[in-house]
């Protein structure tokens, strides 16, 4: 996997989620990524990551020894198939259905599909249609 540059500035540099079976989170995980081109970047006994996600047991020494509770995180897909996909391996690969692939009322042409995971985190991938550009592409200008 080629090393990805780090850039200073970004909200979040990485998330952990703490699970309860790892080989379940690990196979449902494999599969939405594929989905969406996002690779495993490596994986131990206790732990697997990709990108900036880090799934562990709560025995791993990343984790304090408690599961993390539910979370939301939702992932960019390049366009709504990915979504329609994403949506379509999570269920095939121990998720359960939290909101079917469609159209949201955030903001025109916001696609999206939503899955709880095996330890019930709310997981979504959303496509932003096309000419949408992401929040940290945006420019503010305030006023003094």
């Amino acid at each position: 996997m080629e090393t990805q540059r780090i850039h200073r500035g970004r909200l979040i540099d990485h998330v952990q989620l703490v699970v309860k079976d790892l080989k379940a989170s690990q196979g449902f995980y494999e599969a939405v990524f594929k989905t969406l081109d996002i690779p495993i970047g490596g994986a131990g006994d206790d732990f697997f990551w990709a990108d900036e996600l880090c799934v562990s047991t709560a025995d791993s020494p990343m984790a304090d020894g408690k599961l993390t509770g539910r979370h939301h995180l939702a992932f960019q897909a390049r366009d709504r198939a990915s979504v329609d996909e994403f949506h379509k391996q999570a269920l095939a690969h121990g998720g359960s259905d939290n909101g079917a692939p469609g159209e949201r009322t955030y903001h025109p042409g916001y696609y999206a599909a939503f899955v709880l995971d095996p330890d019930g985190n709310n997981i979504e991938a959303v496509y932003h249609g096309e000419g949408r550009r992401s929040a940290a592409s945006i420019t503010v200008d305030f006023e003094a």
